[in-house]
């Protein structure tokens, strides 16, 4: 039954990628708490990317970080266990042989079980990762979970378009 499961790709896929994003993810946010007061930055490319130890109690960017908690503790718990579990049925449903999809959906789900420790554990979300250009245009911090995710959404996004102009050349063609 276990090697059956490796012989498909996308089950080995789905299974090793989210591992790796988790354990790289809590390592380096437990790395910042170890090693960080709370605010404290550091340089890495002086201008451009330190890092920066912050906690983040709302969603991407910091947003509803300021809504109330008795809705926004529920709200961001409940919300990757939903994705979650619409992420497993689509999972299955894919071809055992294909890639793309379930590697990028392998990234979403390491990155939302990232941050889920983190509410789960802190009531927060560990940000260190500070890009901004010569002080003056700030990104906002983020971490490992949130560029896993990012870039799974992205291959999704372009295996979305990749389709779409497969199934126009199609139609061009009838």
């Amino acid at each position: 039954m276990i090697l059956r499961l490796f012989k498909q790709r996308k089950n080995l896929i789905g299974l090793i990628v989210p591992l790796v994003i988790i354990f790289s993810d809590q390592i380096t946010k437990q790395l910042i708490i170890d090693h960080f007061l709370l605010g404290e930055t550091v340089p890495i490319l002086e201008g451009f990317f330190h890092f920066t130890y912050v906690r983040n109690p709302g969603a991407a960017f910091g947003m509803l970080a300021n809504a109330p908690p008795i809705f926004r503790v529920p709200f961001f718990l409940a919300i990757p266990v939903i994705a979650l579990i619409i992420i497993f049925f689509i999972f299955k449903k894919l071809p055992v042989t294909s890639v793309m999809v379930p590697m990028a959906l392998s990234l979403v789900i390491g990155g939302a079980v990232g941050n889920l420790i983190d509410r789960i554990r802190f009531g927060y979300v560990i940000d260190f990762l500070d890009f901004h250009w010569k002080y003056q245009y700030h990104f906002p911090a983020f971490n490992i979970a949130d560029s896993a995710i990012c870039i799974g959404v992205g291959i999704l996004m372009i295996d979305v378009f990749k389709n779409k102009e497969a199934d126009e050349s199609k139609e061009g063609k009838s």
